[in-house]
């Protein structure tokens, strides 16, 4: 085993259950507003919050990019967590970190950007997407077997 096996297994898990942990949140599905280590507890809320990062869009376009982060988020996650096209997912990943380091930064500082710590998650996941191999992923049984039917 491989220093970089590990790293890069812990790297895609924090990433993946980091996202997954964001929607389930605004779902509500691991506590209601204003329940312990719960930001947003349901939709709306989450949806005013996205309104904060992007003042200047109208309700209707708040809730469908809301949406639209949401879905990419979940996909990112889960794919991240199994291990399954791990080097576009974590570029997604990073893309959309960026994304949201940009909107914060404008909407309510640099602060708060490093109290998610978004930086650290977003160059994570820069650093991930420069990786070729993942040991205990999808990716590499799929590689395995792709090289045994050769």
């Amino acid at each position: 085993m491989k220093q970089k096996d590990y790293a890069q297994i812990l790297l895609r898990l924090s990433i993946g259950i980091g996202f997954l942990s964001a929607v389930l949140d605004r779902i509500g599905w691991l506590g209601g507003p204003g329940s312990h280590n719960i930001n947003w507890g349901n939709w709306q809320n989450f949806l005013n919050y996205t309104h904060v990062l992007i003042p200047w869009a109208s309700q209707g376009l708040t809730s469908f990019l809301g949406l639209i982060a949401t879905i990419a988020e979940a996909l990112i996650g889960a794919l991240l967590v199994l291990g399954y096209q791990t080097r576009a997912s974590a570029a997604g990943a990073f893309l959309l970190t960026l994304t949201f380091i940009c909107c914060m930064i404008f909407s309510v500082g640099m602060k708060a950007v490093f109290n998610y710590s978004v930086p650290s998650v977003c160059a994570g996941a820069l650093l991930l997407s420069a990786f070729t191999d993942f040991r205990w992923s999808l990716d590499n049984i799929v590689k395995t077997s792709d090289s045994i039917l050769k």
